[in-house]
């Protein structure tokens, strides 16, 4: 049985990537700074911070395979922490790195951002860009295997009160109102956690080693045409629809 270690997996995607992993039947751990809420009785749990160095190597001495999704992930909160931004999500990433080159790990998977391809994003798709790098550099020089996988708009169970998708649900649901604070041409390609998962997990194969890899949605919409779609759904009048065009990373 392979041994897979989980980081960053008592959050959204991450733990539904660690049950993916566990029902697949690798022995999974999951490694956070808080205990797993969905932590099943199959998993293993640490506490601890991807700053840690020594934490962190010891976890990944014992593991084939090591997945990353610890950092800062909200774009609007990155965008006033800078600094924040590079220790954790660039220093931290280096320490898991190390490590997996250290302890010679079969593949390092990476949670990136569709945003790395654009102009948006902020100090978020910053530290995400150069975190690619560092990947890519560790790869060659090193032979460290990886997968980076660039996720789009994801939503669905146990998302945080951060996500967009939940965002809007749930001012629809307790304000009946919808409110976006964007664009009104903004397209989104929304793709569900648990089939972001199950792709986290099928890239494993070979065929996805030392591959960059976008996973989103296979349909977009505009964010506009969405808001209509739950507000005819849920009963709301479009004079309670609002678009505030207010500018959002």
């Amino acid at each position: 049985m392979k041994k897979a270690l989980v980081i960053g997996g008592s959050g959204f995607i991450g733990s539904h990537v660690a049950d993916c992993l566990t029902s697949r039947g690798y022995e999974t751990t999951v490694l956070d700074q808080k205990v797993s809420p969905w932590l099943n009785n199959k998993q293993k749990m640490i506490v601890g911070d991807i700053l840690d160095k020594n934490l962190i190597n010891k976890a990944i001495s014992k593991v084939n395979i090591v997945y990353n999704f610890a950092g800062i992930s909200d774009l609007n909160i990155a965008l006033n922490k800078p600094i924040e931004s590079a220790e954790i999500n660039i220093i931290g990433n280096l320490n898991i790195l190390k490590a997996c080159k250290k302890y010679k790990v079969e593949r390092f998977c990476f949670a990136s951002t569709v945003y790395a391809q654009s102009e948006e994003g902020g100090f978020y798709r910053c530290s995400k860009i150069a975190s690619e790098k560092y990947i890519e550099e560790f790869q060659k020089i090193y032979g460290l295997n990886y997968t980076i996988l660039r996720y789009g708009s994801l939503y669905g169970p146990r998302a945080d009160s951060n996500n967009g998708m939940l965002k809007i649900i749930n001012k629809a649901v307790n304000d009946k109102k919808l409110l976006y604070e964007g664009h009104k041409d903004t397209i989104r390609e929304y793709i569900h956690v648990v089939d972001a998962a199950e792709a986290t997990v099928s890239i494993l194969k070979k065929e996805f080693e030392n591959q960059t890899l976008t996973l989103t949605g296979q349909q977009s919409i505009k964010v506009s045409d969405l808001l209509n779609m739950i507000g005819e759904i849920l009963g709301i009048p479009e004079k309670k629809i609002k678009i505030t065009n207010k500018h959002q990373i």
